[in-house]
């Protein structure tokens, strides 16, 4: 009888969003154990990562800085441990939401108008329309997010941004349903649709259970949903993307879809959409992880696997 193959999570992490990747990383790690893998844990620090010894592929349960900027992929690359979803380079052009605008602009593909800050001295700027959004451009979960809705509030929101990181992307509020895409090798899933009881989809309403109604698949016409579909597989496309990521997107009455971000870690919770998205296709959280886990281990074939 063979071994079961070894496999660790990376989970936790730095980040602002640390309590959401440990449980994210706990929930794929039940699913592998389920399925007979050898799992560990690790709660990494950057500078600092130690894979046990034996690991044969890495499961990538971080979120934010560190775990989606490209910084622990390329610790893992030096290592030359294959690990779960996008390479180096996509993870830091997703991250930077500014980057993954201007890929997408490139792309021909729908933004909303934005404009950078990265002094808290900045003014509101000329010939800008209300509501606006204000948000780090280095952040995720809707950490840094303000919605300014009078430009008294946006010396406040700017300086309060500023605090996530070195600049603030500043947004044109795209008025409309708000969906999200989750791609899966080279399938657009089911589209999820999120709709918060109360105020805005912001980090409190995304984690608390109960706090935001999901539709999935959302209900839309059969083209308005294969616009959408094609628009994220060509979004995440633009920013290199490989393997499994999720675009976030407004949908406008006139049925135009309009990208937000681009994210190439998606949350693993339980109350996260990819995995909505993905049980909603017909694959249960385990088999999930399963092909996330095997798109991974395909690219270490034949590929040389430095000792630890």
């Amino acid at each position: 009888m063979s071994s079961p193959l070894i496999i660790t999570v990376l989970k936790g992490g730095p980040s602002a969003e640390r309590d959401v990747s440990l449980r994210s990383g706990a929930a794929v790690t039940r699913s592998l154990r389920s399925l007979g893998y050898l799992v560990y844990e690790v709660d990494p620090l950057p500078g600092d990562l130690r894979i046990p010894k034996g690991t044969q592929a890495v499961f990538l349960a971080l979120h934010g800085t560190y775990g989606e900027d490209g910084a622990v992929q390329s610790e893992l690359e030096e290592l030359g441990l294959p690990y779960t979803g996008c390479g180096v380079a996509a993870s830091l052009f997703a991250f930077d939401k500014v980057i993954t605008k201007r890929r997408c602009l490139i792309a021909g593909l729908p933004t909303a108008r934005f404009e950078v800050f990265n002094t808290n001295t900045a003014s509101w700027p000329l010939g800008w329309h209300l509501p606006a959004i204000l948000k780090p451009t280095r952040q995720g979960s809707s950490v840094g997010l303000h919605f300014i809705n009078v430009p008294s509030e946006f010396p406040h929101a700017l300086t309060s941004t500023l605090h996530h990181g070195g600049e603030a992307l500043l947004e044109e509020q795209i008025l409309g349903r708000e969906i999200t895409v989750a791609v899966l090798g080279e399938t657009a899933l089911p589209i999820v649709e999120v709709r918060p009881k109360t105020g805005a989809y912001d980090y409190s309403n995304k984690y608390t259970p109960g706090c935001t109604d999901y539709f999935c698949p959302a209900e839309f016409d059969t083209q308005t949903m294969r616009t959408v579909q094609e628009v994220a597989l060509r979004a995440f496309s633009a920013i290199g993307g490989r393997d499994y990521g999720r675009i976030d997107m407004i949908v406008q009455t006139c049925g135009s879809p309009v990208i937000l971000e681009v994210n190439t870690l998606p949350g693993m919770t339980e109350t996260s959409l990819f995995p909505k998205a993905a049980a909603a296709a017909g694959i249960d959280f385990p088999s999930l992880c399963q092909q996330m886990l095997e798109m991974a281990l395909n690219r270490s074939v034949n590929r040389s696997i430095k000792p630890l």
